[in-house]
């Protein structure tokens, strides 16, 4: 399954990697040298040979576009694999984009999981990479590693609380003493923002649009709170009924309302997980408030509307996409501080 891919790393990469492989996103950070790498998590296969045909950035922009014989494929969902021979493919391809010179060590690698991931799926990501031929493998859940990143104290006995919404799933966890007291996870984040704003006009305009017209509309006119003024914007798709290209105007009050079931799911879990918190930490949090990281923390109006919702402060990251891998380079670069975050890989 990883085989190819782990064979490739250890022939030209420095011995020490963290991968973040997201639903949306991967992003892939070398000890010494940062993050090299940030595409989108796509993959365009010829379906009769089998042959990769692009990866990332290049794959996502056939999303939606490509003729029979190609197939344009997303191999994460919901945080997990689920494709294991496209996900190799994908990280090979990205492995020969950002290869500088060829070093035969076997890697120690970090990956980040999430931590509602199930123990078989766990058990699955550490034999496959094992199996392939790395040295050590470590797990970081991903809302220690998006802690780290933003640079909060995860070892000290102060709870700090850490919502990171992704593509595949929200994420929600008290940290303390290195480790998560309380957490939860739910699979809706921002493709499921995205299949909202599809299944609006769909059923409001009978006009069909393709999953990066989706995405593009959240991103531009999105919101889950009124923020500013209200937007319109220009989209395009295909008529339902006569079967001919259609051009029409949405608004951002349409989509505030057509992500409101997704949004409010968000909230929904994160008070649980508030609910959940020992009374100590909850103090703790009430003075030092919430982080939230990820792709889906951008959605506008966000923050506020959690400000809203739990009465907390709420701080949106610095830059939320990249705060999961910096913080599982920063557990790399020094491992012996933060042993205790890792989730060792065993020999069962």
């Amino acid at each position: 399954m990883f085989g190819g891919f782990w064979h490739s790393v250890s022939g030209f990469f420095t011995n020490e990697v963290a991968i973040d492989l997201g639903t949306a996103t991967t992003l892939i950070y070398v000890r010494g040298r940062g993050i090299v790498l940030n595409e989108p998590s796509v993959v365009a296969i010829d379906k009769a040979t089998g042959k990769t045909i692009a990866v990332g950035t290049e794959a996502k922009k056939m999303l939606g576009k490509t003729p029979g014989d190609i197939a344009a494929i997303r191999p994460m969902k919901d945080g997990v694999i689920a494709d294991f021979e496209v996900t190799e493919e994908m990280l090979r391809g990205f492995i020969s984009k950002i290869q500088r010179k060829r070093i035969f060590i076997r890697p120690r690698v970090i990956v980040c999981v999430p931590s509602g991931i199930t123990e078989v799926e766990k058990r699955a990501v550490r034999d496959s990479v094992e199996h392939a031929g790395a040295r050590e493998v470590y797990l970081v859940q991903e809302p220690v590693a998006a802690a780290v990143g933003v640079g909060l104290p995860v070892d000290s006995p102060s709870g700090n609380m850490v919502v990171d919404i992704g593509g595949g799933t929200t994420e929600i966890a008290v940290i303390a003493l290195s480790g998560i007291v309380s957490n939860s996870t739910i699979r809706v984040a921002g493709d499921e923002m995205d299949e909202a704003v599809w299944n609006y006009v769909k059923k409001t305009y009978n006009v069909l649009i393709g999953e990066q017209t989706a995405e593009a509309i959240k991103l531009k006119v999105g919101s889950a709170y009124p923020v500013g003024d209200e937007e319109e914007m220009e989209i395009r798709g295909r008529d339902l009924v006569a079967g001919i290209p259609k051009t029409l105007r949405i608004s951002s009050v349409e989509i505030r309302e057509a992500l409101r079931e997704t949004v409010y799911m968000i909230v929904e879990a994160m008070k649980l997980a508030l609910e959940k918190t020992p009374p100590e930490l909850a103090a703790d949090i009430v003075d030092k408030g919430i982080v939230m990281t990820g792709g889906g923390s951008l959605l506008k109006g966000l923050d506020a509307l959690l400000r809203e919702e739990t009465n907390l402060p709420i701080n949106v990251a610095e830059n939320p996409t990249e705060c999961v891998v910096l913080g599982t380079g920063r557990i790399l670069e020094n491992l012996n501080a933060f042993e205790k975050v890792l989730i060792r890989s065993r020999k069962e």
